[in-house]
Order: structure tokens, then sequence, then C-alpha cells
């Protein structure tokens, strides 16, 4: 069945066409219809399924049959989205707006870290979707800038997510300022027994949708295992990026310190690249997204802010400097290349301390990841003539003329 087919209004499907959406995606075959009927939706879907378009594609439809029997009153919200940060708020934002952009709908991405006043000068006009994450939605709430009393449809989006970051009183808080009435859509990566109770808390009779392939790695992505000491990793990394000078690549580290250090190591061989973690502030990490996303940067540098949710066209590689934790968190970093029908690379630095962790992805990905096989000679070469670091046959030269010349001096005391 192709978009053109389905029951929803000429703007939406223009704006798909425009998009390149021709048929939907196995979460989006099953969710659409259920959503245009106003029913609540308990989705399990990993990243890069297309479930942003699944529920923001029947739920503009809705609006937009609705809007004319309406006018907005001050601060009403229509539709609320939830969700645990600030890119995915950004990103979700956009999806909607590109969506409506044939329609008279209005669409906000409320967060935190910016001036709030342009926000708040939009709110009060009232907005048709809000796309927010709890501490900045709460705050306008406080200040009287949110009017939730009309909502008819919250869609939790990452929920998982949501309750991993202690988001779950917040959710909870929420539905208090709603109508008794309304359309709940919950979306999840997983499912596990406190998701199940959340899900049960918030939904009433949902049509329960999992979207569950055998491998939970995109097939697009090819995995590779390089075993390299912690201190050695950044030769290998400039080795990659100056081996594919043209390529996209997204580097996931532990830490915002460790983010900071790589940047500063590649800058030292002469590589230009941005970090990116939740100690910037949001204007900082706007606008390195947008560099990155555009390709005037090759090479960004993250913590996990970037593992879950985002899209970021055209990722070629995706470098696991450092493992992740947590299992499931290689999964939704390596998501975030071979998306769509495009292909992709990860590759996995390794030390040996990290050999545990290596055990625990494998596990939950259920097969092993293949080995990069480096020579010794190859491992010798790729530390010796990184620019960072002298090269071990130019120091032998230059300590062998160093004792030429203490020689020729003791010589010529001598003479004396």
């Amino acid at each position: 069945m192709k978009f053109e087919q389905y029951n929803i209004s000429s703007e939406i499907k223009k704006s798909l066409a425009d998009l390149g959406f021709k048929r939907p995606t196995d979460i989006q075959f099953k969710a659409i219809p259920s959503i245009l009927k106003g029913d609540d939706v308990m989705a399990v879907a990993q990243t890069g399924t297309g479930k942003t378009a699944a529920f923001a594609i029947p739920v503009l439809h809705r609006l937009q049959q609705q809007s004319f029997r309406y006018d907005k009153r001050k601060y009403e919200v229509k539709c609320l989205v939830m969700v645990p940060t600030r890119e995915l708020a950004i990103q979700i934002a956009e999806v909607f707006q590109q969506i409506a952009q044939y329609t008279d709908l209005s669409i906000l991405a409320l967060v935190g870290g910016v001036d709030q006043s342009p926000q708040i000068k939009i709110l009060e006009k009232g907005v048709d979707v809000l796309i927010a994450t709890p501490g900045r939605m709460f705050d306008q709430l406080n200040q009287g800038h949110i009017d939730l009393r009309s909502v008819e449809t919250l869609i939790l989006d990452e929920a998982d997510h949501m309750l991993d970051l202690g988001f779950i009183r917040d959710i909870r808080d929420v539905i208090k300022h709603l109508p008794r009435v309304h359309q709940t859509l919950f979306f999840s990566a997983t499912l596990d027994k406190d998701i199940k109770d959340l899900a049960y808390s918030v939904v009433n009779n949902p049509i329960r949708i999992q979207i569950s392939p055998q491998d939970p790695v995109s097939k697009n992505v090819t995995h590779a295992v390089a075993y390299v000491g912690m201190d050695d990793k950044r030769f290998f990394l400039e080795r990659l990026v100056k081996e594919f000078p043209e390529n996209k690549i997204l580097v996931f580290v532990r830490t915002k310190v460790r983010a900071e250090r790589v940047v500063a190591a590649m800058a030292r061989v002469g590589i230009t690249a941005l970090a990116m973690h939740g100690g910037k502030e949001q204007d900082d990490r706007l606008s390195v997204m947008e560099e990155f996303k555009s390709g005037a940067i090759k090479v960004l540098v993250t913590t996990d802010v970037n593992a879950r949710g985002i899209d970021i066209p055209n990722v070629e590689y995706v470098v696991n400097y450092d493992l992740p934790d947590v299992p499931e968190n290689y999964v939704h970093r390596v998501g975030r290349t071979g998306r769509g029908v495009q292909k992709g690379k990860a590759v996995s630095f390794v030390s040996p301390e990290e050999k545990p962790l290596l055990d625990e992805i494998q596990k939950f990905i259920g097969k092993p990841i293949s080995e990069m096989t480096i020579s010794k000679d190859d491992y010798r070469e790729t530390v010796s003539f990184s620019e960072d670091v002298p090269n071990d046959n130019w120091q032998l030269l230059l300590d062998q003329h160093n004792k030429e010349m203490e020689g020729m001096k003791k010589k010529k005391k001598k003479k004396k």
C-alpha cells in the first residue's frame, strides 16, 4: 500500500511526496490506521524504523481535519509530545514541520538551555503540536504559559529512555493536567516490566504493536572490532579519518572530558573535529549538530547524548572509541549509520580492560563481532607514523647525531 492510497489530507500527501515517502515502513503500516481512528497505541520499535512519521502523519491529519472548527485559545496545546532530550525534541519538531509544511498547523519544540522569550511568544498564540522535554515544559506550565486542558493526544516517545533518566514522575504529573478523555501514543525501543507498568498506567485498552527483527542491529551495518591499547586509540582514529577524509564519522566516547580530549588530540594532528555532550550550552549543541549534519565538519565526538533517536544523514562510520557500559547502547550507537537503504560501518576500539564489555555486547546482539586483524608491523606503523608521536627512526638518528656532536666537542677540548 502506498501513502497516496491512505485516507489522509492532500496537503500531507504532497509533503510526503516531497520527502520521498512512497510506502510506509512496518511500524507506519501498523500504527497509522489505529492512530487515525483515535485508538491508544503502545508500540515497541527500534530506532531507525520510521516511528516518528508513524505518529506524526496521522496526528497531523486529525488536527488538520479539526482545525477549522476551533480558534486556538491563548497558550492552548492540542497535541503534546514528551521526549527525553533536547536534540530529540528538535529533530521530532523538524519531522512534524516537514510533514505539515502545506498546512496551517503550528509546531513548536520547547527545550531548555535557550532564551525562553521567543518560545513564550509562540505559546501565547496557542500551538497545535508541542514537542517538549519535561524540564522546560513544567517550567512554562508553572509560569502559566501552557494550557493543557484541551490536549487531545499525548505522545510519549523513547519512553524507556525517559524512564532511565528518572522522568516517570514527570510523566505521571503531566497526565494530571490533561483532559480525562484523550488519546495516548506510547513508543519505546524496549518493553521490560517497568516499561509495561508505566505503559499500562497511561494508556487505555491500547493497540499493541511490536516491530522486533531477529537481528537487533540493522543489516545495512557491517561491524568490526579492533583490539587497541587504551592510550593508542587516538592513533587509530587519526589513521581512519585520514584514510577516509570525505566520510562523515561519528565517534562515541564515555564521558564529556573524554570527548574534549579526543577533539584536542585530533587537533594536534591537523584534524578538525567537534565535541558534543551534555555539558555544552544548547546554542553550542545546535550549532555543532548543524555543522556535522551539513558536512561542514566531518568528525563529531560525542557521548551517548546522541546515541538514541537522533537522525543524522549520511554517517558512513560510527566509531566506538570507548565501548558503552550498557550493551543496549551499542545498538543505539551503531543505529546512527546504515539508516534507511544506506550502508554503514561500525568499528569498535577495544582495549584489554574493555573485553568484558565486549562479551556483554555480543551476548546482547546474539552474535560475535568480527575481529580486524592488525599485524604487529601494522600496529607499530600506525602509532609511529602519527603526527602526534615523534618517528622512532628519526629519533634514533637525532640521538646518534647528538652523541657524535658531543664526541667532537670532547676531542676539541683535549686538543686544547
